[in-house]
């Protein structure tokens, strides 16, 4: 059946109509989930946010690892961000708290908008200028390619009214459309959100997220626990095909293998969570008294390092790093950081 939304051409065939299926499905049983594994959620939601950071920024050419995100995020008080990619990463990290935080609160508006991109831009020297504020300048989207040179993708919207306008009737159609599935129209907007580039520079870690806001806002809370951006990254060169493939095409365009390609990506990360959760439950079966000790520890002090450990059991330091070496070979928890920026997190 193909349809029409917000002036996009959608066939809702049984691919989608599957896809969708088995997220509601997951969806109907996540809140009894949440209840059961609610201190190993804790820790899965720390490593998301370190890889949703990382991924995310790397998508946009940042070479920080995930380890180097981590030990930059424990120090966020202490450092200063003199590189670009410690500025981007730290804008990042503090828009995804943000809306961790307070997405009941944020509307979808343009204001609410601007607001997320000033914050996301807050450290970038470099994006100053046009920090939370629409583009004045012709932009094109361009993907960065292994060998250091880039792409173009696509023209976006003119700056200036062209640009303001087309983001007031997103906005407009978003907040009134009442028979779009909220899925459907999460994916639409954030497609919608790349196409028009409203913004100089940051567009695509905007648009991320926006993509979890909108998920959340909408009641996907499990989304927290899983990287939608890691997902991104390990499937990049399809996300740019799929966003060519269509916006070639503008206006009126087909986007039906963008919303195939949007909610396979959420079914995968479900997956994951599932997974990792069953991985969590079967190594906590098998670990000794003092293993379940120090880990119950570690569940419960998210980002703690060894020597904290053995100031709050009381247990010595060299037994702590010994029981330590054995969870992390047990696979029980894991390591971010290094040296004396060394941390631990349960899985």
């Amino acid at each position: 059946m193909s349809i029409i939304i917000n002036n996009l051409q959608l066939d809702l065939g049984m691919k989608i109509m599957s896809e969708l299926s088995k997220i509601d499905r997951f969806d109907a049983t996540w809140a009894s989930i949440e209840k059961r594994e609610g201190s190993t959620l804790i820790q899965l939601k720390s490593i998301a946010t370190v890889k949703s950071v990382g991924a995310s920024t790397r998508i946009e050419g940042s070479k920080m690892t995930d380890d180097e995100v981590s030990v930059l995020i424990e120090n966020i008080n202490k450092s200063s961000f003199e590189e670009r990619d410690q500025q981007e990463v730290v804008g990042y990290f503090e828009t995804l708290d943000t809306i961790a935080e307070n997405y009941t609160s944020i509307g979808i508006t343009e204001s609410q908008i601007k607001s997320l991109h000033n914050l996301l831009m807050k450290h970038s020297v470099k994006d100053a200028w046009h920090k939370g504020e629409y583009k004045q300048i012709s932009n094109e989207v361009e993907a960065n390619l292994p060998d250091g040179t880039k792409q173009t993708i696509f023209k976006t919207t003119e700056p200036g009214l062209q640009t303001q306008d087309a983001m007031i009737r997103l906005i407009e159609w978003y907040n009134n459309d009442r028979e779009t599935l909220p899925l459907v129209k999460d994916a639409l907007f954030v497609y919608e959100f790349l196409s028009i580039h409203p913004f100089q520079d940051g567009n695509g870690r905007l648009s991320r997220l926006l993509a979890s806001l909108l998920l959340l806002k909408n009641g996907y809370s499990w989304i927290q626990y899983v990287s939608f951006e890691h997902e991104i990254e390990n499937r990049k060169s399809e996300y740019y095909k799929v966003l060519m493939d269509a916006q070639k095409n503008r206006p009126g365009e087909n986007v039906t293998n963008w919303l195939i390609f949007f909610t396979s990506c959420i079914n995968n990360i479900q997956s994951n969570l599932m997974l990792k959760l069953e991985e969590s439950r079967k190594a906590s079966e098998a670990l000794t008294p003092r293993e379940q000790r120090i880990n119950f520890y570690i569940q419960n002090h998210a980002g703690c390092s060894s020597g904290d450990i053995s100031i709050k059991l009381d247990i010595p330091l060299p037994t702590v790093k010994k029981t330590i070496i054995e969870l992390l070979n047990k696979k029980v928890i894991i390591r971010e950081g290094v040296g004396r920026a060394t941390r631990y997190y349960s899985i």
